[in-house]
């Protein structure tokens, strides 16, 4: 049997693979989000900001579904780019109880940067994004879409 080189495809394939393996950064309590926590889950990242109404309103319904579901995961990211003590001090001040990126994951995700907040991407558990909520969302609305985008698979 002769075995063949591996084709452009199934590398690249590998490489994108690979990539969606790899780890997303310290929370802001400086703990490491890996993908093996991930792996499985529905994620929801949510952009905010201390300055978004809409944000400030959304978030304890984001707390909710993150704390009352074993397969979905909420990510948030500080629209601002803060960093270290900054960011932690500014989830604590608005009560967020989920995890918050130090690194925003746009660039991995190729996520637009939204000109309105809030806005929150659905991501599936293969890491494809699915949709792109922009407004303040609701745990009950949260649900429903996912419910929705499951069945389309």
């Amino acid at each position: 049997m002769i075995k063949r080189p591996m084709g452009l495809l199934s590398l690249l394939a590998c490489l994108a693979l690979a990539g969606c393996a790899e780890d997303w950064g310290p929370d802001q309590h400086g703990a490491e989000v890996t993908a093996q926590q991930l792996e499985g889950q529905w994620l929801l990242i949510n952009y905010w900001a201390e300055w978004c109404g809409p944000c400030r309103t959304e978030i304890p319904e984001l707390n909710t579904l993150d704390e009352s579901r074993s397969d979905i995961t909420v990510l948030g990211v500080n629209f601002d780019g803060l960093q270290g003590s900054e960011l932690n001090a500014a989830a604590e001040g608005l009560g967020i109880r989920f995890r918050v990126l130090s690194t925003d994951p746009a660039d991995r995700l190729e996520l637009p940067r939204s000109a309105v907040l809030p806005v929150t991407y659905v991501v599936d558990e293969a890491g494809t994004v699915r949709q792109s909520l922009v407004g303040e969302q609701t745990a009950e609305g949260l649900l429903a879409r996912l419910e929705q985008l499951r069945q389309e698979n």
